[in-house]
Order: C-alpha cells, then sequence, then structure tokens
C-alpha cells in the first residue's frame, strides 16, 4: 500500500497542539510542587465535571479510540454494550466503594487493601499495577503509531519518542492537576475529532445520512436480533455487556489511575458528579465512535475504495489523511494522539503514586513531602523512559506479542483483584490468608482459561468470581483475624474507621 504524505500543513497543527499539552503542565507546576497531596491529590479542588472529564479521558486509549470503528466498519455496534456497562455500574460505585475511598482518604486504592487485610495486599496490588501500566504505556504509545505510520510518511521514532517525551514533561511538571486539565482538553478535541469526521465523510456521500443509515439497517451493521444469541457469529451483547461489568470494576475499583481521582474533588458529593459526568459521556459516544465506523463504511462503498489487503485498523488515520485538507487533518491526528496522551500521562502519575504513597512513604521513617514530590517526578521520568523504550523496541522488532505476554501475565491479576476489593468490602470473614490463595488461584486459571477460544469477557467473569469466592472460602480455614474491619465493609458501612496503631 503507498504511504501518504503528512504535508506540512498537518505537522504545523500537530505541533501546535501538542505544544498546548505541554504548557498545561508548566501552567501547573508551581501548584503541584507544594507538596504530595497537591502533586497526586490536587488537594481536591477540581471540579467534579473536570475530573468526570478525565476519569473519561484516561479509561479511553488511543487503541480504544480507533477500535470502535473498525469494529462498526467491520462488523456492527454490538461492543458499545461495553460503555453501557460503565453506567451500570455507577449506583454500585457511589453507594458501596466510593465511601470507603473517601473515608479513608486515600492516596492510592491499595490503602484500602492494607487497612482491610494488611501490608502483602497492598504491596501486590500496587506492584501488579506499577508493572501493568509501565507495559501499558509502551503499548499506548506503539500501537496508534504503527496504525498511522502505515499509511503515512511520518517516522515512527520520532512520533513514538515525542508523545512518550511530552507525556513525561507535562506530567513531570503540572502533576495530577496538570494531568487532568490535559485530560479535559484532550477529552473536548477527540470528540471533536470523531464528531468532524462523521460530518466531513457523510456529506461526501450522495443521500449523506439519509444513505448511511440505509446501507447500515440493511447490512445489519447496527444491532440485529442475532446480537442477542448465543453461540452465533455475531458477538452476543448479554456476554459482552456482563464482561464489560467485570472489567469496568476493575478499572473502578482496583484500578489506581481512576481511583486516585476520587480524592481529587472536594466531596463525595463531587466525586459522585464527576462519575455521572463520565457516565454521561460514555453513553453520548457511542453514536459518535461507532458512527465513525458506519459512516466510513458506506463512504468507502460509495465514494472511494480502500486498496488491496488494507489492515483496517488504520481505517480513521488513513481517511484523515486521504479525505480531509491538511492542518484540519494534523488537527484530527493530533484527536488520537490526544487519546494516547491522556492515558499515558494518568499512567505515569499514579505509577509515580504507587511508588511514593505505597513504597517509599510507607516503608520510610524519613519522609519530607516537598522531597517525596521530587522524588516522584523522577519516578515519572524513568517509568516513561522504560514504556518509551519498549514501544521504540516494538517498533523496530515490528511485532508485539514478546510484549503482549508482558501484558497478560500482569494483567492476570487486574480483575481478580478487583475480586479482592470486593470480597473486602461485601463479606466480614474474608482475611489475608484466604484472599491470596484467592487471587492466586483465579490468576492461574485465568491464565490457562485465557488461551482457550473463550472471550476475554468470559474470562473477566470468570476471574473475579474465583477470587471472591475461593478467597472467600479459603479464608474459613484460618482462625477470625483481629484486625479492626469496623467501617470497612458494608455491614459498617456508615462508622468511622480507627486505624490501628499497633
Amino acid at each position: 500500500m503507498n504511504e501518504v504524505g503528512f504535508g506540512t500543513g498537518n505537522w504545523i497543527a500537530l505541533i501546535i497542539y501538542l505544544l498546548a499539552t505541554l504548557l498545561v503542565g508548566v501552567y501547573f507546576t508551581k501548584r503541584a510542587g507544594q507538596d504530595t497531596e497537591s502533586f497526586f491529590k490536587a488537594k481536591g479542588r477540581i471540579p467534579a465535571w473536570a475530573v468526570g472529564f478525565s476519569i473519561y479521558a484516561t479509561t479511553l486509549s488511543a487503541i480504544t479510540y480507533m477500535g470502535p470503528p473498525e469494529r462498526a466498519f467491520n462488523t456492527d455496534w454490538s461492543y458499545a454494550a461495553g460503555n453501557i456497562a460503565i453506567i451500570a455500574i455507577i449506583p454500585l460505585l457511589i453507594y458501596f466503594y466510593i465511601p470507603f475511598f473517601r473515608k479513608l482518604d486515600v492516596t492510592t486504592a491499595y490503602e484500602y487493601l492494607e487497612a482491610r487485610f494488611g501490608i502483602v495486599l497492598r504491596v501486590i496490588g500496587s506492584l501488579a499495577f506499577t508493572l501493568f501500566h509501565i507495559g501499558r504505556v509502551a503499548i499506548v504509545i506503539y500501537l496508534p503509531t504503527l496504525a498511522i505510520t502505515s499509511v503515512s510518511d511520518i517516522n515512527p521514532y520520532l512520533i513514538a519518542a515525542l508523545v512518550g517525551l511530552l507525556c513525561m514533561v507535562y506530567t513531570f511538571l503540572g502533576g495530577i492537576e496538570g494531568v487532568i486539565w490535559s485530560d479535559v482538553i484532550q477529552g473536548i478535541i477527540l470528540i471533536g475529532g470523531a464528531v468532524a469526521v462523521i460530518f466531513l465523510g457523510a456529506f461526501q456521500i450522495d443521500g449523506n445520512f439519509a444513505t448511511v443509515a440505509q446501507e447500515a439497517m440493511q447490512d445489519k451493521k447496527l444491532i440485529s436480533v442475532d446480537n442477542w444469541k448465543f453461540g452465533t457469529a455475531a458477538a452476543a451483547i448479554p456476554i459482552i455487556f456482563i464482561g464489560s461489568i467485570f472489567n469496568n470494576l476493575h478499572q473502578y475499583t482496583a484500578s489506581q489511575d481512576i481511583v486516585q481521582r476520587y480524592q481529587t474533588t472536594g466531596s463525595v458529593s463531587s466525586t459522585n458528579k464527576s462519575l455521572w459526568t463520565n457516565g454521561i459521556l460514555a453513553f453520548i459516544t457511542i453514536p459518535i465512535f461507532y458512527g465513525m465506523g458506519t459512516v466510513l463504511y458506506s463512504f468507502y462503498n460509495n465514494v472511494s475504495t480502500l486498496p488491496e489487503g488494507f489492515n483496517t485498523s488504520a481505517i480513521v488515520p488513513y481517511f484523515i489523511l486521504t479525505q480531509i485538507p491538511p492542518f484540519v487533518g494534523g488537527l484530527l491526528i493530533a484527536a488520537i494522539f490526544a487519546a494516547a496522551q491522556s492515558t499515558i500521562s494518568s499512567s505515569l502519575n499514579s505509577i509515580s503514586a504507587c511508588v511514593i504513597v505505597d513504597l517509599k512513604q510507607r516503608f520510610s521513617k524519613n519522609n519530607n513531602s516537598e522531597h517525596d514530590v521530587l522524588f516522584a517526578r523522577i519516578v515519572i521520568i524513568i517509568a516513561g523512559i522504560f514504556g518509551t523504550i519498549a514501544s521504540l523496541y516494538l517498533i523496530n522488532q515490528e511485532t508485539n506479542e514478546t510484549w503482549d505476554l508482558f501484558l497478560l501475565v500482569t494483567g492476570l491479576f487486574g480483575v481478580p483483584i478487583a475480586g479482592v476489593f470486593a470480597v473486602g468490602i461485601f463479606t466480614k470473614r474474608a482475611n489475608s490468608y484466604g484472599v491470596i490463595i484467592g487471587l492466586i488461584v483465579a490468576a492461574i486459571v485465568s491464565y490457562f482459561i485465557g488461551k482457550t477460544e473463550i472471550t476475554p469477557f468470559t474470562v473477566s467473569v470468570i476471574g473475579f468470581f474465583i477470587a471472591f469466592i475461593v478467597g472467600y472460602l479459603a479464608s474459613l480455614p484460618f482462625s477470625k483475624h483481629n484486625k479492626n474491619i469496623v467501617g470497612l465493609t458494608i455491614y459498617t458501612i456508615n462508622d468511622q474507621y480507627v486505624k490501628d496503631t499497633k
């Protein structure tokens, strides 16, 4: 396939966007450097709507930004059930999870695990998150770079290094406050970019949206009866929805990059509002992101054709670079990198929080908040360098099989750790011995089940319930722990937790 020239106009637009994100970090540098409360929690001064935007942008990487259009182009909208699942768990988060995170005033999610089970679970959760997200940074840089450079003459090493470097710098400077406000800008850009692609594509089709809708219905490109059946070629919406419930429970209850944002607002009610803002965005972007793929399906049926053997994972950047005028196209390519940067910066700040709060401050007797901010910034640079170098390695090797294995192994503890949080909140008898056994069994079973043809959504459900059920049952043979858990389970949700100082 012939590459498309990126062009001077597109470069100008992309560079303007990248520099603008850098300026956001510069703006918040002084305030972020006051202490770790400012650097990691912004001292609770972020408005709810901005935090909601940030949560949304963090969970939406460039991979997911380009994935729904490709899926809608090739199949249908069935995976939109995952967005609905986000809305479905919000009441659960508000009533059963947020009270504990806010009550403990945690900086990291894993502080709850120590309060409930002990230091070992906190360290396991924190290290698993850190390792997984260093790998995730590499993949989030690599995959969109691969997609864009596969259809353009951009140097992949240059663009990957540039994105990684800029994310490191503005996360280093602005702390979580800089990250969140950058996320707001990036969220607006990525939604605006998707809407622009829809209209620019549809208006070139004879009949515009009427033709798009007719072909989508005719070719079963939206939702059909088959999507509700099990065992058919079409993706079964019930499986996608249920599996997404547990994937999202992991992200919203056991993943530091999201949980950290719960403390950046001034009150519990503001945190709840931020979750509903995120849910509304998840819902309204269903027709936007999947609509992109549907419009492009109609466009390449009626107006133009794709090159032979075209990899549809690059369908969005290919359309932008071949059908949209220079500079405007550069802004839309910036939307793809906006989705990547919002995820990368969140991962870097959260990795830093885990290392500083869960490891350095937890085990060191000599803690100075201002010095710890400097240490946190150093951790951001180190994690960013590792992630960027790994992405450059993947580009050089032109394969990500080894890295996929790394992500699989470290990610195996993701959904099971969500099961550990759940068994801690919803039961009184679970203890550290039992939940460690449950976590290990869930990770092993998930690994082997993941090698079968069972859908990833099913693996998530199984991993969660094994961690929960085995963790609870394995706790029963051990004597009841003497930890103070008043205020840490739903049975005493309204009671104040008093930290055991023994």
